[in-house]
Formats: C-alpha cells, sequence, structure tokens
C-alpha cells in the first residue's frame, strides 16, 4: 500500500522513521519501570524537574534544528557542497553562542529554579547539585542536534533515526546499569550524556560518508548563511516557544497545585501517548524536505504534485492510525497492568485514553503542518503552535484560578481540547493554500 503511494526514496525515509519510533516506544516501555523501580515516583519526579530545565535550555535551538534540514536539503540537492559547509558551520556557531547564554542563566539562577518547582529541602539540595551538568549537557545537546538535523538534509534521515533511536538505547542501558549498582539520579544525568556522545560521532561518520564535508574552516562562516538561518529558525521558534514551554509549565502547575509525586504519571502518560502518535508521525516528518525539494520550482506541475503527497499522507494516517488507537483504547488497562505491574496506579488508564485521543487528533494535523513548512510557509505553522500553547494554558490556569488545585486528568483535557482546536486550523490552511493550488 505504501508503495503505491510514494516515491522510493520518500518511502525509505518515511519506513526508517517509523521502524526506529517503533524502537524508541519499546526503549521507553523499558526504561519507565526500570527507573520507577530504583528511584520510585517521588525521586523520579526530582528527575523530571532536571529534565524540564533541559527542556527549557532547548529554548536556544531558535529553530535552527529544522532550518538546517530544509536549507542544507536545498543546497545538497543542487550539487553545491560549499553551501552546506556554510549552513553548517553557520548554525552550530550560533548555538553555541545561544546555548553559552542560556547556561549563564541557568547558573545565574539554579536556587530560584529550584525553589520555584516547591520541592523538600533534600529533593531542592539534589537538583541544585545536578543543574550545572544540566547546563552544560544542554549546551552540547545543541550542536549535536545540529548535526544530526545536517544527516536529515543531506538526504538520509534514515540513518539520523537510526543514530537518535541508538542513542536512547544507549542512555537507558547506561542509567539502567547504574542504577542497578547502586547509583542515584546522576545515572540518568550520565546515561542521557553518553547518549548525545554516541549521537554526535555517528552522525559525524555519517555526514562524512554521505558528503565530504569540511566543517572546521573560517570561510565557512557567512552573514548571508546566518540571516537565512534565522529568518527560517525564528519565524519557526516563536510559535515552538510557547509550544516548548507547555509540558514544563504543566509540570509546574502539578507540582505547586497537586503534588510532585503526580508528575510522573503526567510524564508516562504524555510521553507514552506521543510515542505512539510518532510510530505515525515520525514517517511523516520526511514530507517536509520532500515538499521543500518539489517546491523549489512551483509549477503547475509541482503544486498538483504536493498536493497528491498531502492527500496520500492523510490517507496513511486513516489507514494505520485508526486500528492501532482503537486497538490501544480497548486493550488499555490490562497492558498497563501488564507493563507497570506494582507500580500500576487506578488513575493511569483514564489519563492516558484522554491523552491518547488527544494525540489521536493531533496526527490528523500533521500531513497539513509538514507540508505546509515545507513550502516554507511558516507563518501557518507558528499560528499552529501558539493556538495549542494558548488554548492548553489558558484552561489549566482557569481550573486552577477556580479551584486553587488541578489533577492530571483536568491537564489531560485541556491538551485534548488545545490539540482539536490546532488541527482544525492546520487543515483548514492547507486546503486554502495547497489543496485549492493543486
Amino acid at each position: 500500500m505504501i508503495r503505491k503511494l510514494f516515491s522510493s526514496q520518500l518511502r525509505i525515509n518515511m519506513f526508517s522513521g517509523v521502524a526506529a519510533t517503533a524502537v524508541n516506544t519499546v526503549v521507553l516501555a523499558t526504561a519507565y519501570p526500570i527507573y520507577l523501580h530504583f528511584l520510585g515516583y517521588e525521586k523520579y519526579g526530582v528527575w523530571l524537574v532536571l529534565a524540564t530545565v533541559l527542556s527549557f535550555a532547548q529554548l536556544g535551538n531558535l529553530g535552527i534544528g529544522r532550518a538546517v534540514t530544509k536549507l542544507v536539503a536545498e543546497e545538497h540537492g543542487q550539487g553545491n557542497i560549499e553551501g552546506v559547509q556554510q549552513y553548517v558551520m553557520t548554525a552550530i556557531v550560533i548555538l553555541i553562542v545561544a546555548g553559552a547564554l542560556i547556561l549563564i542563566l541557568i547558573l545565574t539562577f539554579k536556587a530560584q529554579i529550584a525553589g520555584v518547582f516547591k520541592l523538600t529541602r533534600d529533593n531542592a539540595r539534589m537538583v541544585l547539585w545536578l543543574l550545572p551538568y544540566i547546563g552544560c549537557l544542554s549546551v552540547y545537546v545543541l550542536v549535536v542536534q545540529a548535526l544530526n538535523a545536517t544527516l536529515s538534509g543531506l538526504g538520509r534521515m534514515d540513518l539520523a533515526n537510526w543514530t537518535q533511536s541508538s542513542g536512547r538505547i544507549v542512555a537507558v542501558a547506561t542509567a539502567g546499569s547504574l542504577l542497578y549498582k547502586g547509583h542515584g539520579i546522576e545515572s540518568l544525568l550520565i546515561g542521557n550524556t553518553l547518549s548525545y556522545v554516541f549521537i554526535h560521532v555517528a552522525s559525524l561518520i555519517f555526514i562524512w560518508r554521505t558528503a565530504r564535508i569540511r566543517f572546521v574552516r573560517i570561510g565557512n562562516l557567512s552573514s548571508r548563511c546566518c540571516k537565512r538561518l534565522l529568518s527560517f529558525g525564528l519565524g519557526l521558534f516563536g510559535g515552538s516557544l510557547m509550544n516548548m514551554l507547555l509540558s514544563p509549565f504543566n509540570k509546574l502547575m502539578l507540582s505547586r497545585y497537586a503534588d510532585v509525586s503526580v508528575i510522573p504519571v503526567y510524564e508516562i502518560a504524555h510521553n507514552g501517548s506521543m510515542q505512539i502518535r510518532a510510530l505515525i508521525e515520525a514517517g511523516l516528518r520526511a514530507l517536509m524536505p520532500e515538499v521543500s525539494r518539489i517546491g523549489a520550482n512551483l509549477t503547475s506541475y509541482a503544486k498538483e504534485r504536493i498536493a497528491q503527497i498531502y492527500r496520500r499522507a492523510m490517507k496513511l494516517v486513516f489507514l494505520f492510525g485508526v486500528p492501532m488507537y482503537g486497538g490501544l483504547l480497548i486493550l488499555l488497562t490490562p497492558l498497563l497492568k501488564l507493563w507497570l505491574r506494582q507500580r500500576f496506579v487506578e488513575g493511569f488508564p483514564g489519563v492516558f485514553r484522554i491523552m491518547l485521543v488527544g494525540t489521536f487528533l493531533s496526527l490528523l494535523g500533521v500531513p497539513a503542518y509538514y507540508t505546509l513548512l515545507g513550502l516554507g510557509i511558516v507563518r501557518c505553522a507558528v499560528t499552529a503552535h501558539i493556538i495549542l500553547a494558548a488554548v492548553s494554558a489558558s484552561i489549566v490556569l482557569t481550573v486552577v484560578f477556580i479551584w486553587r488545585s488541578i489533577s492530571v486528568e483536568a491537564v489531560s483535557w485541556a491538551i485534548l481540547t488545545a490539540t482539536a482546536v490546532t488541527t482544525l486550523y492546520l487543515n483548514r490552511q492547507n486546503a486554502q493554500r495547497v489543496l485549492k493550488a493543486g
């Protein structure tokens, strides 16, 4: 079925995304019980606080990662290796500068960061101890992500996907081994660090095999490339900023108006449902560089091809998404009991079901999102991110304002509602700007 819908190279990239995400889902499903077994809900909640800081640090990305993929794809398609080198090196310099500023902020306000989550004295002390390391890791992650994005832009999204997936295995295997030997939360920090070291080395090797790129050259720094990277990246960053802040915001609300021990319930349900969504969404990510390549010369034939790719992508979502989500919704409770065993709590299935419905609704907007982004219509993507964050946060704040407390279920319903509104917006914009043109 997929062979009839898409070209060979696009099929390879799409399949690799789905397969790698399936591996990631298995790794995640393995990791959560291990972490909860050795750390418990409270200590694991402390790590998630640290992970939230790492998520905030990703603001230093400035949307450069996707800009690198798109612009490198354009240059590589034209056979311009010099242009590829300039975009990559310029992007890395931008990210190092932005990451350094983020690190300074983390180190300067680490006490305030620990205080805002309303932790106990022992937990706050642990967060303060690990925050400088988290800050350094955040800078390194930005650079590694840029290299991985370069690999995608060079047409080897399959290698980029498998590299990231292998990195996750390294992280869980390392952290699990250290936890088994009696180490604490620092095991997860070490595991994540080694994961990105692996991705860094593997990305460099694959980039060199794909295109003989010379990174370390002063001549690679280009003001023109800097302007284009920031123009595309910052346009997307504006909306992504709010979207990236949404999960940390929800964790903060749960920490202050519920309890830090419920954060893992939110985290597992949210991440678990997003991993299930990613089983299909990961394949659709290949639409952006494909649409960008076709749309470089936007002839009437190119417009029709893009509209055709979008329609086929939507068919793919329904073909695989409906049976997968339907089966999960029916079998969710016994699957969760089998997975979490003694760590299973009664409220889990309800929260997970809400999250699952929300991610399926989100999946219905993914083909439109990547099609619009591939055509460089960044404004619609930005607006979609803003709608998602604004609607969800407004509902959460309203609940907190009225009842002075909030539950994981309420946060889940807020996300579902925001997702439905966002999907409607994306498909409407795509119908007006792409389907009519096609």
